[in-house]
């Protein structure tokens, strides 16, 4: 999950204390992410945008002069 929110596969080996980082990325990888549940959001502005990445919610991409987010449930 760490790996999951982060993207930092080198704070996952840390923290699970692996030596090697080829342990790290098999654990990383067995996990299945496509089928979660997301809560989705829209930004126009960045103070708007600064909010939600406060709250948690992550970057997806640009549409129609939108920015869109996304959270797990």
């Amino acid at each position: 999950m760490l790996y999951h929110k982060t993207k930092d596969m080198l704070l996952v080996k840390e923290r699970l204390g692996h030596r090697s980082i080829e342990s790290t990325m098999v654990y990383t990888h067995l996990i299945s992410f496509e089928s979660q549940e997301y809560h989705s959001a829209t930004a126009k502005t960045p103070k708007k945008a600064q909010k939600l990445i406060k709250q948690g919610f992550e970057y997806v991409c640009d549409f129609n002069g939108l920015k869109l987010f996304r959270k797990r449930k």
